[in-house]
């Protein structure tokens, strides 16, 4: 008798390993970084010691919050197959081309839209990060801090999301109040003509010009780190 409770025990041991192995074999290949931005997306449940039932599980996981820590977990394990499980090939395409460290922390999600989001390092843009779009179970679409080397490109991918009403889009180059200003009006269609850059105290100036004034982006940053359109000003004829 004494020999089956002792069997029981140690299957009873086994079954409770099984799932902290498994668990611990998917942490993250490489760096230190991604091990940290695991412990910071886990559901905040788990986080405390709760336990969830099998329901709450399967609803987390179909949540937009529990998508978007599918994907992330996908890419710190550069894991492209796991990721087009619960992404589009083009929210797949756009994350795991992003060009900085791993966001390091979960900011949380505003209805369908979920942001990683950095604290350690500074990153071009107001979205300071990475912002999946979730749709019907899957990340339909990705926005990130983008790296643009020259200030042109960087003026011109700003002057693309305003003209496409793209708030996001532009967040992905522009600080935060540039875009609330540059949004108050509507993209007026044909008329602004890019001046190029040039040179001016801390940075450079790109200008668009239309009928009765100007519109000047200016930029900060460097080829290395990237260019960031860190204010917009405006003269009139």
């Amino acid at each position: 008798m004494r020999g089956s409770k002792t069997a029981v025990v140690l299957v009873a041991a086994a079954a409770l390993m099984a799932p902290m192995r498994a668990e611990a074999g998917t942490a993250a290949p490489g760096a230190g970084t991604a091990t940290a931005a695991r412990t910071a997306v886990a559901p905040t449940g788990a986080a405390e010691g709760r336990a969830f039932g099998p329901g709450q599980v399967a609803g987390t996981l179909r949540a937009p919050s529990g998508v978007a820590k599918r994907l992330f977990r996908a890419w710190l394990r550069h894991d492209r197959r796991a990721a087009a499980a619960v992404a589009t090939p083009a929210a797949v395409r756009t994350l795991f081309s992003y060009a900085y460290r791993a966001p390091d922390r979960f900011a949380g999600c505003a209805g369908n839209a979920c942001r990683f989001v950095h604290t350690s390092v500074r990153v071009p843009g107001g979205l300071n990060g990475i912002l999946m779009v979730v749709s019907h179970g899957t990340v339909a679409r990705v926005y990130e801090s983008r790296h643009i080397t020259t200030p042109a490109k960087a003026a011109k991918y700003l002057y693309d999301a305003w003209r496409a009403g793209d708030r996001n889009r532009g967040l992905e180059i522009a600080a935060t109040g540039v875009v609330t200003k540059l949004f108050r009006v509507k993209f007026g269609g044909p008329g602004y003509l890019f001046q190029g850059c040039q040179a001016e105290k801390g940075g450079r100036s790109c200008a668009y010009s239309y009928e009765g004034g100007a519109m000047f982006l200016h930029l900060r940053g460097g080829a290395a780190r990237g260019y960031e359109v860190r204010s917009i000003s405006y003269i009139a004829d």
